[in-house]
């Protein structure tokens, strides 16, 4: 998550109480054994790659430019500016059930709601950190991911849209127009559904042409879905071939993204930053 100006610093916010976010093993992400492999896969949704991403900015090249900042779980009350009050309490109850399969490829386990509170509450913090003038630029390294929970709805991987937490704070704390530009590699359905219908919030999804997967998805990630009613014209979505590299990625920013957002004139940018449009990650 970033501001609309840079610095030389990066604040990253994170908490290592996100690593008890279990997803388990199976065969992807269905967790299911079937029987007869000698060895499950770890869910694609694991504590490895978060672990991977803390110890990249704690000794990679940019280390000497990273200030830590710890981060803190969220209120429930905090979550009710973007999520139904029945969503969370759905949560809630599966959570002191022992966990669930919320969705497909979606596990609530014992921990995973502490987890997600740390995600959001972290989240929230970063924004906090840079509407309070302490910063001009602020990361919040995360798990669970968030983007495509909607707001009465769990989806692929995400219970608690962070994104649409911290853009909603943001907007509540006196920005007029905050722009969301998702590069994760699959649409950002679910903070675009959540700010689908008004005009003080540009959403800008980059993602591969995957269309809809299902009950928990069923937003295309289509250039035709717009927004509706005073959003109309405020959700721009840009699907890519699979395998678009750096060059396809600077094309569509230069020649897309950055001409709306100049013209949206936003107060503040959330970056939503998915990595598994890195030719590195196994996704």
């Amino acid at each position: 998550m970033a501001s609309a100006c840079s610095n030389k610093m990066i604040d990253v916010f994170w908490h290592e109480g996100m690593l008890n976010h279990e997803t388990g093993k199976g065969v992807f992400d269905s967790g299911i054994d079937p029987g007869f492999l000698d060895v499950l896969e770890k869910h694609p949704e694991n504590s490895d790659r978060i672990k991977n991403m803390v110890s990249i900015l704690q000794k990679g090249p940019i280390s000497p430019y990273i200030s830590w900042q710890h981060g803190r779980p969220a209120q429930v009350n905090e979550l009710l500016s973007f999520h139904a009050p029945e969503y969370i309490d759905e949560l809630i109850e599966a959570d002191k059930q022992g966990g669930k399969m919320i969705c497909a490829g979606t596990f609530l386990n014992p921990g995973s709601w502490d987890a997600a509170l740390l995600a959001a509450g972290t989240t929230l913090s970063a924004m906090k950190h840079i509407l309070d003038g302490h910063g001009k630029l602020a990361y919040a390294l995360v798990r669970p991911p968030g983007h495509h929970a909607q707001p009465k709805q769990a989806d692929g991987y995400c219970f608690l849209n962070n994104a649409g937490l911290a853009v909603q704070l943001a907007l509540d704390s006196g920005c007029k127009k905050v722009t969301v530009i998702d590069i994760d590699v699959h649409y950002g359905n679910g903070t675009a559904e959540g700010f689908y219908r008004t005009d003080k919030v540009l959403t800008v999804s980059l993602h591969m042409n995957h269309g809809s997967w299902g009950p928990s998805h069923p937003q295309n990630g289509s250039v035709g879905e717009l927004g509706e009613g005073e959003g109309y014209g405020y959700n721009l979505n840009i699907p890519l071939p699979n395998g678009t590299g750096d060059r396809g990625y600077g094309y569509a920013m230069k020649e897309l993204v950055v001409p709306a957002v100049n013209k949206f004139e936003p107060d503040m940018i959330v970056l939503v930053v998915g990595q598994d449009s890195s030719a590195f990650d196994p996704n």
